[in-house]
């Protein structure tokens, strides 16, 4: 199994500002909530990003990361409307 890595300056800025920690989604990754993993709809910008789509209290979060061997880096998380809509129906 990959180790998940992040920053640790961001995960505090996700707990202050969109009250979501990378702790949270890696709970919710491993306990299976994951919707969807798809690339990154700006391929060019992020060549190596790909993104979880999850569901975290009954809404979907995106979360970009890059992948090596070793580890899943996650980049940032925000809510998603759009993705709510698609994959939950709600």
């Amino acid at each position: 199994m990959k180790k998940y890595e992040w920053n640790t300056e961001k995960n505090a800025l996700l707990l202050r500002e969109r009250k979501i920690s990378f702790e949270r989604i890696v709970l919710a990754i491993e306990q299976g909530y994951v919707l969807d993993v798809v690339p990154h709809p700006n391929p060019d910008k992020y060549p190596h990003q790909k993104m979880f789509i999850l569901e975290i209290e009954g809404y979907a979060y995106i979360v970009p990361f890059v992948e090596d061997d070793k580890k899943v880096f996650l980049k940032t998380a925000y809510k998603s409307r759009l993705a709510t809509r698609t994959y939950l129906g709600t």
